[in-house]
């Protein structure tokens, strides 16, 4: 099992903010990450970054994103966070699963903070064999899905007045692909 994480929304002060937490869960990371790929080339992108797409990109990259193998959960925190604190919470209330095999973190950290979230998880009984942050989103897909997810949840914590938003939440709810969403 592979996890990406992702936040958005943490510079701002006042509205959520919101931590999300992607369990990829696949025979095949090479597979699911060939599927991201092509919908990046079916969409006419190189990488999917939410801040970067148009509504309509970022809608037509969710529904089509349903469709790989992946479960996530999402923690959502109230501003202003320190983002710290909000992922050892994250942490403690959302990774409880015991085969691990690395935690992806997007945005490059120093070495020691890698070795913290480390020290938290096997504190908590998880044990994890790689985990690392990175800065480039195109060295593990991943990480886009994490950012997508990221900034459907901080739109959907500011703004779900939108039916189509209600569709696709429902959507990720009824495939199963949403196993938990907290708030903090």
């Amino acid at each position: 099992m592979v996890i990406f994480i992702d936040e958005s929304g943490t510079h701002k002060k006042t509205g959520n903010s919101s931590v999300v937490v992607v369990y990829i869960e696949v025979r095949n990371l090479e597979l699911f990450n060939k599927g991201l790929l092509q919908i990046n080339e079916s969409l006419g992108i190189k990488s999917f970054h939410w801040a970067e797409q148009r509504w309509t990109l970022r809608k037509r990259y969710l529904k089509r994103i349903i469709n790989l193998d992946f479960v996530f959960k999402v923690a959502i925190f109230e501003n202003p966070v320190n983002i710290d604190d909000a992922l050892d919470r994250c942490f403690q209330n959302l990774v409880l699963e015991k085969n691990i095999r690395s935690v992806i973190i997007d945005g490059k950290k120093p070495k020691w903070y890698e070795k913290r979230i480390k020290k938290k998880l096997r504190d908590q009984g998880v044990a994890v064999k790689k985990l690392v942050t990175v800065r480039d989103e195109l060295s593990e897909p991943g990480i886009q899905l994490a950012d997508a997810l990221a900034g459907f949840f901080v739109y959907i914590s500011e703004d779900c007045s939108e039916k189509e938003v209600k569709i696709l939440l429902n959507k990720f709810k009824k495939d199963g692909k949403l196993l938990l969403q907290m708030m903090f």
